[in-house]
C-alpha cells in the first residue's frame, strides 16, 4: 500500500484524516498517525495558546507525522508561525491561493499540502512549491472548494502536476473508494466523515447516529445557508429541519452584518420574518 504520498509525508498507509473543525482534536489526530495514516488538526481559528496546546497535546500522544489545516479565507500568518515554531512536520492550506506562505513552511522544514478544485489550481500550486496536491471533488462533506466531481477530477489534475503527489478527497469513505481514486492515479485518499464513526471523534451522539444511518441521497449541497460568517463558501451537508424548513419558505436569501468571523448569521424564514440562528449542519457522506 506504499505510495509516493507515503514516501513523501512519512506515513505507512496513504489516508489522510480531514481536518473537520469541531470534530477533530488530538485524540482522533493521534489515533490515525498511530495507525499509519496522517492525522489533522483544524486550527485555523484557534489563537496561539490554544493551538500550542493542541499541537503538544497531539505531539504527547503520537510519535507519527500529523498536520494542521489553515483555511487562506482568513489571515493565518500568525497561526502559521505558531505551527512553525512547534515544529509542525506538515501544514496544509486550503480556500484560497496560499502564496508567500508556502515558501516559509518550507523554508522553515514543513511538508505542505494545498487543496485544489480545478487541473489549473493545482499547477498553479505545483509552480508555488507545494509538496502534496489535494484535489477535492463536489462529493465532499462540509466546505466545498469546486464543482467537479471526484472521479473526473483526479485524472485531470494527476497529468498536469508531474511527480507531485495527488491525494483524492471527496465522497471516499472505505477502500473501494481508496482503490478506485489509486487506479486514477492518486497516491491516497483524503477522508473525514468516515473518520466521525470513530470513538475520538468529538462530536454529539446524535449526530453520529445521523451519520451511520444516512444514504446516498441524505446530503444537500448548499450554496449559502451555514457559511456562518464565511461568504461564499459551498457546504455539503446531511438534510436536516433548518435546510426543510428553508427550502419549505422559498430559500430566501442569507443575512449576515458585513464583520469577518461572526458567527450569529441568520436567514429570515416565515411569514412573521422570524430569524432563525444559523448552525453548521455537519459533513456530508
Amino acid at each position: 500500500m506504499k505510495t509516493t504520498l507515503c514516501t513523501r509525508v512519512g506515513i505507512e498507509v496513504p489516508i489522510i484524516q480531514a481536518p473537520m473543525g469541531g470534530a477533530v482534536g488530538p485524540a482522533l489526530a493521534s489515533a490515525v498517525s498511530n495507525a499509519g495514516g496522517l492525522g489533522m488538526l483544524a486550527l485555523w481559528r484557534d489563537d496561539a495558546e490554544t493551538m500550542r496546546k493542541q499541537i503538544r497535546e497531539t505531539r504527547a500522544l503520537t510519535s507519527k507525522p500529523f498536520g494542521v489545516n489553515l483555511n487562506l479565507e482568513f489571515p493565518q500568518d500568525e497561526r502559521l508561525d505558531v505551527c512553525l515554531a512547534e515544529k509542525v512536520p506538515v501544514i496544509s492550506f486550503f480556500w484560497r491561493e496560499p502564496g508567500a506562505l508556502v515558501r516559509r513552511a518550507k523554508d522553515a522544514g514543513a511538508i505542505v499540502l494545498h487543496t485544489v478544485a480545478s487541473a489549473n489550481m493545482a499547477r498553479r500550486a505545483v509552480e508555488s512549491g507545494v509538496d502534496v496536491v489535494v484535489a477535492q471533488g463536489w462529493e465532499a462533506g462540509g466546505h466545498v472548494r469546486g464543482t467537479v466531481a471526484t472521479l473526473p477530477l483526479i485524472p485531470a489534475v494527476v497529468d498536469v502536476v508531474g511527480t507531485t503527489p495527488v491525494v483524492a478527497a471527496g465522497g471516499i469513505a472505505d477502500g473501494r473508494g481508496l482503490a478506485a481514486v489509486l487506479a486514477l492515479g492518486a497516491a491516497g485518499a483524503w477522508i473525514g466523515t468516515r473518520f466521525l464513526a470513530s470513538q475520538e471523534a468529538t462530536i454529539h451522539p446524535r449526530y453520529r447516529e445521523r451519520l451511520l444511518s444516512a444514504t446516498e441521497e441524505d446530503t444537500v449541497f448548499l450554496e449559502e445557508l451555514f457559511d456562518v460568517g464565511w461568504r461564499k463558501a459551498p457546504h455539503r451537508v446531511l438534510r436536516n429541519k433548518t435546510v426543510e424548513t428553508w427550502e419549505a419558505a422559498g430559500r430566501p436569501p442569507f443575512r449576515c452584518p458585513p464583520r469577518r468571523g461572526r458567527s450569529d448569521c441568520q436567514v429570515t424564514i416565515g411569514r412573521r420574518d422570524r430569524a432563525v440562528p444559523v448552525v453548521h449542519a455537519g459533513h456530508g457522506l
